[in-house]
């Protein structure tokens, strides 16, 4: 799941949940409530084991770079 997909759906989640307030709570504040939780949110996922999709390519990245120069040394 893409880092824009997972915010979309944890948005989308908040929304649902708050909908019986939104009427009474403005926009920005809901906006404000999300932009507050969702380091929180992304922290506990990490904590299960997940990562997110930028964060394990930039992983992935590192990982092939290293490889490639593991292999240089080898055969020198």
């Amino acid at each position: 799941m893409s880092d824009k997909d997972l915010l979309e759906a944890l948005k989308r989640i908040i929304e649902k949940e708050l909908s019986s307030l939104g009427k009474l709570i403005p926009k920005d504040v809901v906006s404000n409530i999300e932009r507050q939780i969702s380091p929180k949110l992304e922290k506990v996922i990490e904590q299960s084991g997940y990562v997110k999709k930028s964060k394990y390519e930039n992983l992935e990245r590192i990982i092939n770079d290293l490889e490639k120069r593991i292999d240089e040394l080898e055969k020198n």
